[in-house]
């Protein structure tokens, strides 16, 4: 069992649902609000020598307590594909309890069973209410990390701020868990906290725990480039020596398998010494591409050699650039 005092996150004021979650403010999920004072008093009525009367007790005051739970969801609709790099997950808290609370978070990104475990960059606060994150506008928490302090039934949306591994390869998955606690404290259903309630009243552990988690996943979505160059040889007399005079067609095929794309992938080579280029031959998939630098893809000269521009390249895909030499005389 855990117990905090009570905390006001970095937001200080308490959020109703309506401003959160773009919605019009349900009924309290756990009943009547906390701090609420029910009072009651009983009447009996008689006849005293003819004469009605009436009497009343001494009024009753009971404060409702204050209801811990909280809930964590995953707004995510399956695994985020994301390459090596920043990636974002999201989350949505909502307090389920008849009073107002703040909740501490922590984000777990070593779980079993783990391909690759990302690293935590920050835990934000959905400042907007848009759901999607935006650096600078979206309020990241210190420590402790803790959401700002929710009206009954309100939620607000989370952000988990993370950096994918260069040693994730494609296909691998990681999960993250995030874990909310009210600040009040937690543990067993029916734990009391005296006097931490709303309003000074008890604080009761509802049937959450005042503790709940959920997990988002990560699919890494790398993809790679293979080069495989070849030649072909076509000399004076009809064959394939390599003789002076002979021309010989470099082919060099890019082969990007994997997941998603690369981006900005140029092919490059030198022209072999003791060889000449032959001017017009350079190639990209059978086209041909002049060897000025122009507005296509290519340039190719005997100083320089050749440079194809390829681009941004999904994965799944195969592009082959040829040109021709000549064995120097």
């Amino acid at each position: 069992m855990t117990n905090h005092a009570r905390q006001y996150g970095p937001l200080a004021s308490i959020i109703a649902t309506a401003l959160l979650a773009g919605a019009a403010t349900p009924a309290l999920a756990a009943g009547v609000t906390a701090g609420t004072l029910i009072e009651n008093t009983a009447t009996a009525s008689f006849d005293e020598a003819g004469t009605p009367r009436s009497v009343d007790s001494n009024r009753v005051t009971v404060r409702v307590d204050e209801l811990l739970d909280v809930t964590v969801t995953s707004l995510d609709t399956g695994p985020i594909s994301t390459t090596r790099g920043n990636a974002v997950l999201t989350f949505e808290v909502t307090n389920p309890g008849n009073g107002p609370e703040a909740f501490l978070l922590t984000a777990d990104p070593a779980v079993a069973g783990n391909d690759f475990d990302v690293t935590v960059r920050g835990v934000a606060i959905d400042s907007d209410g848009n759901g999607v994150y935006e650096e600078g506008i979206d309020q990241v928490l210190t420590g402790p990390l803790t959401t700002p302090v929710l009206a009954p039934d309100a939620r607000v949306t989370v952000f988990v701020l993370v950096t994918v591994p260069d040693t994730a390869a494609d296909g691998d998955t990681s999960n993250l868990q995030l874990t909310a606690a009210a600040a009040t404290g937690n543990g067993t259903p029916g734990t009391v906290f005296a006097g931490e309630g709303e309003g000074g009243g008890d604080a009761v552990v509802g049937s959450t725990g005042a503790l709940a988690d959920a997990r988002g996943t990560l699919s890494s979505a790398v993809a790679s480039v293979q080069l495989v160059k070849s030649v072909a040889l076509r000399d004076p007399f009809g064959g394939t020596s390599a003789v002076p005079g002979a021309t010989a067609t470099f082919t060099i095929e890019a082969r990007v398998s994997g997941s998603g794309n690369v981006a900005n992938l140029i092919v490059t080579d030198a022209i072999p010494a003791g060889t000449t280029y032959v001017p017009d031959t350079l190639a990209l998939d059978a086209g041909t591409l002049t060897d000025a630098a122009d507005t296509d893809a290519g340039t190719a000269s005997d100083a320089s050699g050749i440079s194809v521009t390829l681009g941004s390249v999904p994965a799944g895909t195969n592009r082959s650039v040829t040109f021709d030499v000549t064995i120097d005389q």
